[in-house]
């Protein structure tokens, strides 16, 4: 089975970093956030809240949206104290904040960007989430933001020119059935681990908190803004290896680990689990919709998140070459951007059963 590159947001504070390119994804927690915070009041237990609190962000990049995250999460958990017990939260409990992501993260920026006066003991967590990191029944509250939608792995044959399932695309653009079931039953695969994984480490009764996107059942990848970016990037690879830059055997061996569910899949993946009953499954309105438009603004927050894992696979070189092209070919896919198939916005509040 083909393994890939560790996928790494581009670190530091630059202004090709995920750092300074990540609004999007912000503006779906603030959208968020009311609908988080009732949820909290209604399915954390109050007897759950002691005077020592812990959150743990998985895949917490190099920030700030985890900063928002987290801090949403605490605010509404003090409240809820503060509403049910009549006390003050600041005297009564301290809270302990676990930023997990791979080893080679940007740790260094996250925790130097740890927002001043914050009311909270941090420490980080390197690791990959598809696996257990920490103790068992050691946290509270989990949340996972915009990285609910990757693999372990790329499924076998994907990348082998050999093979019935190998996929000319650099995704699963879902007009392929064979490769669509590959990646489903992945990304399942990876999905059930991940569940099981944080169900060990989660108090009995404690939540997890998914945000990110998904597919409407029916709708293909390639149909959504998100997937017209994703074909952008490999026909800018494949301009490339047209113009002899780099080896086309080397763009048809390149894949993501990705895979954006539908909404049924994801129901039904998670209920096969059994470790958490599903406590809300929100459609959240994104105040940007479903993608800027701006081909500019699409082709530097694609860096930010597509560049370090391009650059892997194909050397700094390349990953500057191709990140030129992008551009130029949003404007062109235009017209496919303003008629894109809507996505999903989602917040899933999980508990884990008792």
């Amino acid at each position: 089975m083909a393994t890939t590159p560790k996928w790494i947001m581009v670190g530091g504070e630059g202004p090709e970093s995920y750092n300074q390119n990540s609004s999007y994804q912000r503006a779906l927690l603030e959208a968020a956030k009311e609908k988080m915070s009732k949820a909290i009041s209604a399915k954390l237990s109050l007897d759950l809240i002691s005077d020592r609190f812990s959150v743990a962000d998985f895949g917490c990049a190099s920030g700030p949206n985890t900063f928002v995250a987290v801090q949403n999460i605490i605010d509404a958990v003090e409240d809820k104290y503060r509403k049910e017990t009549g006390q003050n939260p600041v005297e009564d409990i301290e809270f302990q904040v676990l930023f997990n992501d791979f080893t080679t993260n940007d740790f260094n920026t996250l925790f130097q960007s740890l927002p001043a006066g914050r009311r909270y003991y941090s420490s980080g967590v390197p690791g990959s989430f598809f696996q257990r990191v920490l103790p068992k029944e050691s946290f509270h509250i989990g949340v996972i933001n915009y990285a609910f939608h990757f693999t372990s792995k790329i499924p076998k044959g994907i990348t082998d020119r050999d093979s019935p399932l190998w996929n000319r695309d650099m995704h699963c653009t879902g007009f392929n059935e064979a490769v669509k079931k590959a990646y489903l039953d992945q990304y399942s695969a990876d999905t059930k681990i991940l569940l099981d994984a944080r169900a060990d480490e989660l108090v009995p009764g404690g939540l997890m908190l998914l945000f990110g996107s998904c597919l409407r059942d029916g709708v293909k990848m390639s149909e959504t803004s998100k997937g017209i970016v994703l074909d952008a990037v490999g026909a800018s690879l494949n301009d490339l290896a047209q113009q002899g830059v780099i080896e086309q055997d080397k763009v048809d061996s390149f894949s993501t680990p990705l895979y954006f569910a539908e909404e049924g899949e994801l129901k039904q993946i998670i209920e096969e689990n059994g470790r958490f009953t599903i406590e809300a499954f929100e459609d959240i309105i994104h105040a940007k919709g479903e993608f800027t438009l701006d081909p500019k603004v699409l082709a530097v927050s694609c860096r930010a998140s597509f560049g370090t894992f391009v650059s892997q696979h194909f050397g700094e070189q390349v990953f500057t070459k191709v990140f030129d092209l992008i551009e130029a070919k949003l404007s062109q896919d235009l017209p496919r951007l303003l008629n894109a198939k809507p996505g999903m916005q989602y917040l899933i509040v999980l508990r884990k059963k008792n």
